[in-house]
């Protein structure tokens, strides 16, 4: 009975010991993930700011985009 005992105690202690590596790896991606946002926000407003300037310039030159221009045999 006592051989039965340790056994379900080492196999406690493994499955302690993959819990806490696994915790540790979903740490370590939050981490990760959360930097991923930020940098992702960043960008986003980046290509906001790229769009707006875009839009300005175009504006400027009072041109219409090429995409919005018919092609010539029409």
């Amino acid at each position: 009975m006592h051989g039965q005992a340790g056994a379900r105690m080492d196999r406690i202690e493994a499955l302690e010991e993959r819990v806490a590596h696994l915790m540790r790896a979903v740490e370590d991606l939050s981490d990760v993930v959360a930097r991923q946002a930020a940098e992702i926000a960043g960008l986003e407003r980046r290509v906001q700011l790229l769009l707006e300037r875009a839009a300005e310039d175009e504006a400027l030159q009072g041109e219409t985009p090429p995409a919005n221009v018919r092609p010539p045999h029409w």
